[in-house]
């Protein structure tokens, strides 16, 4: 294992380097370092973060929301609001390329859903901080619209993509 501003890869080695809803948590200045030294000369870097995920359903998707905002918003560690915007409001080292729309799609339960809404950090440190469980709470609000807990809906996340190729 490595860190991000020392990957232990000899320069000129990498085609392409990538981060994954990470770049927010990663020493900017000795990554982009390390980028520049270990990627080939017309190499690409992308990164990528996405958005709240969306189940096409106004009362779900509004639920949701307001849970992510209002209810576990506060818990929220700072860097994510790089992840909101999309990574645009860090610096990127490459002048950058355009890129098609992408979604990053499952097909959950109820239950899966939940599951997922309770990994996230904000819910782990409201937990923490109030003592108790608000995805508990969250569940009984989402039965509502979403019928049988075993019903699978198709959810949704909007990818927002910063991709540069280093000039050869």
């Amino acid at each position: 294992m490595s860190r991000a501003g020392d990957s232990g890869l000899a320069g000129s080695s990498a085609d392409l380097v990538t981060v994954a809803q990470a770049l927010h948590w990663l020493d900017i200045g000795p990554f982009y370092a390390e980028v520049e030294r270990v990627l080939s000369p017309g190499g690409v870097l992308a990164v990528w973060s996405y958005a709240n995920q969306l189940l096409g359903d106004d009362a779900l998707d509004a639920r949701l929301n307001s849970f992510y905002t209002e209810v576990v918003g506060p818990y929220w560690p700072a860097e994510r609001r790089h992840v909101e915007a999309g990574y645009r409001t860090l610096p990127f080292p490459y002048g950058e390329l355009e890129t098609p729309a992408f979604v990053m799609e499952e097909r959950w339960t109820l239950p899966q859903l939940l599951g997922y809404l309770g990994t996230w950090s904000a819910t782990q440190r409201f937990r923490e901080v109030e003592g108790y469980d608000p995805v508990a709470q969250l569940a009984g609000e989402l039965a509502v619209s979403w019928g049988d807990p075993a019903t699978v809906r198709l959810i949704r996340w909007p990818l927002s993509l910063r991709v540069g190729r280093k000039e050869s």
